[in-house]
């Protein structure tokens, strides 16, 4: 089954290539992934129905309960096949439905292909938290393919819309999850096999995931968002919101309805909301003039049908739920994809302009009629096996009670058969409106489609009828899963023949009274005009979001005030107030040995008289040397301790934050503003003083609150035994603590890009003509070029001295950092070191050169360099996994080289190399920013400056 979503994965990778050579021809190609997926379920479907379908596990992350488990039980399967089979069907529709020059195309066949694989997982996978990703990627998927069209706002607004309702129930979700996985499991099979004890976190952990289920099903109050997603292509429509993604609310409902539909609160949220919905989405169905828009209606009206049976809990409800999900799937994506076909053989979806339809388009037409009547329940097709079923499961509940008080039962049983009545008169609407010849109406010109245009929804459309006909057949693979309920009688087998029962009078009532209200459409609707909305979920969204928002603004005008002391000073008041209070109550502070050298004490002193005197300065530049000296000082520090790595890396570290400030500092003044007796230097000193304090007691504190051994004891061994390198700390790095490592170049990158961001709005690219195609200016010689730019600065600026020592050290510090690179697994150094050293030396050639010194130094795009620095980083953590390794394991690989005999090479020194190209593409980033951009900025300003004033001249 892993195999099955990896293959989707490819799929969506290779996608875009595929659409580039073969355009449309590509869609069936992809859809031989989904079918595929089919194949296999069919393949082991009898040993589903036998019970013991296949089951896979893999370890991920055990501490967490993150294991890769996939089960296919009855459930599974058949949503399994209606994802997979549905999903391969819509993509070879969609070789007919867009158009070869469609811009969009590579896109939307790569989040199709994913969609698919990440509902594929959803409905296999055995373990909450998997549930949970795969749930939040079709959130994500879908949010995209409904946003198809990005320059249109209707796509964007109604794209937001449900990404916005379908992560707030995901998040409800969320803490759901974690309530039952720390409570009891995150295995799905166990919660089920043997349900925990109902105390209120396990009850509260169910109703969050309820919350999450209909949310994502569109039940009431949730409901909207679906209508509004009929703005995506047809195709989308088709499949999500038909056959796929508002299915995993059903299916999750159905999944824990055996174990938990006795707990207080479920039959509410499930039966209760689920008739509410099926009424509301019935009555806003039989208004509508847009076909499209009638079936979206539908859809939400059949979803809390789906919902309210399918959380019955009985064994009659189980079979019925099942029956409902199969010819849901078949008869609405066929009316979708009719849908489609005649929008765009027409160019017109409203009832009011469509007339003759179904006799230009009769091939078309039969299976629309048949998955219509389907969805009307009528006889002999899937639609009304399912709904005989479920209207037989909610009988016999209220007749024995199972819904509480027996007028509760019954009132559920009255609103049912209206929620059936609406549904009759919406799809007579929709044939109607879709096909008849309507009197007073131009015949619609039709546009003869591709034979295979309308072969997909024949396809299905006939699958209506022979689900139908075969209920017999089809009850007995459906039979597991409504044994698996421990409440209630066994069920009657399906089929289109129980004799005169109480569900066939209703069913028979629904149709008569459905039929009727269709009659008297234009009084139902003019009727309906007076009647006001039963509920309207998009209005309390729409003030919802708009109370958010002047609530962030409220509340980003108060806190948000402009001020960097301000942000710094809330910063460190938190720091002081919670870990730095604790750490001085806590107190239990060791004996302290000052210093073990009287070297240690002198460089402490030195630190310590440079960071006073940062006090008393009164120039920025000298502040900036002062506090660089603490850094220096720690450094040296490091080296009395005896680790150099950290010494290293300290020092990079503080000299480059001492060039960026003394890069920033040329747009300052070169004095602070002093204010000897202002109230806020006293806070500032206040505030500073209490830091320092805390500081000092959570370091001290932390250091003797140890009891035990710790873990880093054992890295050296560790570090040369399967990391294979004698330098522990960078063996930490690269190897024992690489998930740390691979988060915090993350927010290199991440940095990298805010830094252009804060200095520029427009374009992070600096890039300038080459240097050699740069005239000097007025006043400099182009003789005597010691570097390729260093003529076009000017003659005051330059210095001989500077550029001859840059030409002599440049290339010596691009060889200490490749050398500090591939040494650091044994000896210090390291990628980042090495890193930090390529980039001082970029800005040796920038000082010495001006910004075309750099450009020709480095005549690339920084987040070029940063981005494939962090495609080697993921690829070498990936690559274990190719050869039966985990991720970021490490191997040697010991290579026979004549000129230097063998050679050992450990794989992580790869890993090392992505971190070395992310600090390169940093500094260089960090470097154009605060060099050249300022730069540019500045003679801009100087250019400007003096043309005002040649024009004052001019006067």
């Amino acid at each position: 089954m892993a195999y099955l979503l990896l293959l989707h994965l490819i799929a969506a990778v290779a996608a875009p290539g595929l659409v580039k050579v073969l355009r449309t021809k590509a869609f069936p190609v992809l859809a031989l992934v989904p079918g595929i997926a089919f194949g296999w379920l069919l393949f082991v479907g009898a040993d589903v129905r036998a019970g013991h379908g296949p089951a896979e596990h893999t370890m991920w992350v055990p501490g967490l309960g993150l294991d890769l488990d996939f089960r296919v039980t009855t459930l599974s399967w058949v949503l399994g096949l209606l994802v997979s089979g549905v999903g391969a069907l819509v993509l070879l529709y969609c070789t007919w439905y867009f158009d070869d020059d469609d811009p969009s195309l590579w896109r939307f066949t790569s989040v199709f292909t994913a969609f698919a694989g990440a509902m594929l997982g959803l409905v296999l996978t055995d373990n909450l938290l998997i549930l949970y990703v795969f749930w939040e990627l079709t959130t994500v998927f879908s949010y995209l393919l409904i946003g198809h069209n990005p320059a249109s706002s209707t796509n964007r607004r109604a794209a937001m819309q449900s990404l916005i309702v379908t992560t707030v129930g995901g998040l409800a979700m969320l803490i759901g999850v974690i309530a039952l996985g720390v409570r009891h499991s995150y295995s799905i099979s166990v919660l089920l096999a043997d349900p925990p004890p109902l105390d209120s976190i396990t009850i509260a952990g169910i109703l969050l995931l309820l919350i999450g289920a209909l949310s994502k099903s569109a039940l009431v109050p949730f409901h909207f968002w679906l209508p509004g997603a009929m703005a995506a292509p047809t195709p989308v429509s088709a499949y999500l919101h038909a056959a796929a993604m508002v299915k995993a609310g059903v299916y999750l409902v159905a999944l824990f309805a055996p174990a938990y539909a006795s707990m207080p609160g479920w039959q509410v949220m499930t039966l209760g909301l689920g008739l509410f919905t099926m009424l509301v989405g019935g009555w806003h169905a039989i208004r509508q003039h847009d076909i499209k828009l009638l079936l979206a209606y539908g859809t939400v009206s059949q979803l809390g049908f789906m919902i309210a049976i399918a959380g019955l809990g009985t064994k009659t409800a189980a079979l019925a739920a099942l029956a409902l999900i199969i010819s849901h799937g078949l008869f609405k994506s066929t009316l979708f994809l009719t849908v489609g076909v005649i929008d765009k053989s027409t160019g017109t979806r409203d009832v009011r302009e469509l007339s003759g339809v179904g006799r230009a388009l009769l091939p078309l037409a039969i299976p629309a009629t048949l998955a219509g009547l389907s969805m009307a329940g009528i006889v002999p097709l899937a639609g009304f096996v399912a709904k005989e079923s479920a209207m037989d499961a909610l009988a016999k509940a209220a007749e024995g009670g199972g819904l509480g008080p027996a007028a509760y039962g019954w009132v559920a049983v009255v609103a049912l058969v209206a929620g059936s009545v609406l549904t009759v008169a919406y799809t007579a609407r929709f044939l109607w409106g879709a096909f008849a010849t309507k009197p007073g109406v131009a015949r619609t010109a039709v546009t003869m489609p591709h034979p295979g245009f309308i072969a997909v929804p024949v396809l299905l459309g006939v699958g209506c009828l022979l689900v139908g006909v075969l209920a017999p057949l089809e009850s007995e693979w459906l039979m597991p899963y409504a044994a698996s309920v421990p409440t209630g009688e066994t069920p009657a087998s399906l089929a289109l023949w129980h004799g005169l029962t109480l569900p066939l009078l209703l069913s028979t009532l629904a149709i008569a009274v459905g039929v009727g209200l269709f009659a008297i459409r234009d009084l139902v609707g003019r009727a309906q005009s007076f009647v006001p909305p039963l509920i309207d979920g998009e209005r309390g969204y729409v003030r919802a979001l708009r109370g958010l928002e002047r609530g962030a603004v409220g509340t980003t005008a108060l806190t948000q005030r402009g001020s960097l002391p301000i942000y710094l000073a809330a910063i460190l008041l938190v720091f002081i107030a919670l870990p730095g209070v604790t750490a001085l109550a806590r107190g239990g502070v060791q004996t302290v040995r000052l210093w073990d050298t009287p070297a240690q004490a002198v460089v402490g002193v030195i630190m310590l008289a440079a960071a006073v005197l940062v006090l008393f300065t009164r120039r920025r530049l000298t502040s900036v040397m002062l506090v660089g000296a603490t850094g220096y000082g720690l450094s040296m520090l490091f080296i009395l301790h005896g680790a150099p790595d950290l010494a290293i890396t300290q020092m990079l570290v503080e000299t480059v934050a001492l060039v960026v400030m003394v890069l920033t500092l040329r747009r300052l003044p070169t004095k602070f503003t002093r204010h000897p007796h202002s109230p806020a230097r006293t806070w500032r000193i206040g505030l500073g003083v209490a830091t320092g304090v805390s500081v000092a007691a959570i370091a001290l504190v932390s250091a003797g609150a140890r009891r035990r051994l710790p873990v880093s004891a054992d890295f050296p061994a560790e570090a040369y035994s399967f990391g294979h390198g004698q330098n522990v700390v960078n063996v930490t790095l690269v190897d024992i603590r690489a998930w740390d490592t691979l988060g915090e170049v993350s927010v290199l990158v991440a940095a990298a890009t805010g830094i252009a961001s804060l200095i520029f709005v427009r374009t992070r690219s600096t890039r300038l003509a080459p240097a050699r195609a740069q005239q000097p200016p007025s006043g400099t010689s182009g003789r005597g070029r010691w570097l390729l730019g260093g003529h076009t600065v000017r003659k005051e600026k330059r210095s001989v001295i500077f550029e001859v020592v840059t030409r002599l050290i440049f290339h010596i510090m691009i060889a200490v950092s490749l050398y500090l690179l591939f040494s650091g697994h044994n000896e210090p150094g390291g990628g980042f070191a090495g890193g930090l050293v390529a980039g001082l030396a970029l800005v040796v050639r920038y000082l010495a050169g001006g910004r075309h010194e750099l450009d020709e130094a480095a005549p690339f795009d920084a987040g070029l360099v940063v981005g494939l620095g962090l495609l080697v980083v993921t690829l070498s953590a990936l690559a274990p996994l190719a050869f039966g390794g985990t991720i970021l394991e490490s191997t040697v690989l010991d290579l026979a080289l004549p000129p230097w005999g063998e050679v050992h090479i450990v794989t992580s020194v790869f890993f090392d190399v992505g971190v070395y190209l992310i600090v390169v593409g940093m500094m260089l980033d960090a470097v154009r920013s605060l060099g050249t951009g300022i730069d540019r900025q500045t003679e801009q300003e100087q250019g400007d400056e003096q043309t005002r004033q040649h024009e004052g001249t001019t006067r």
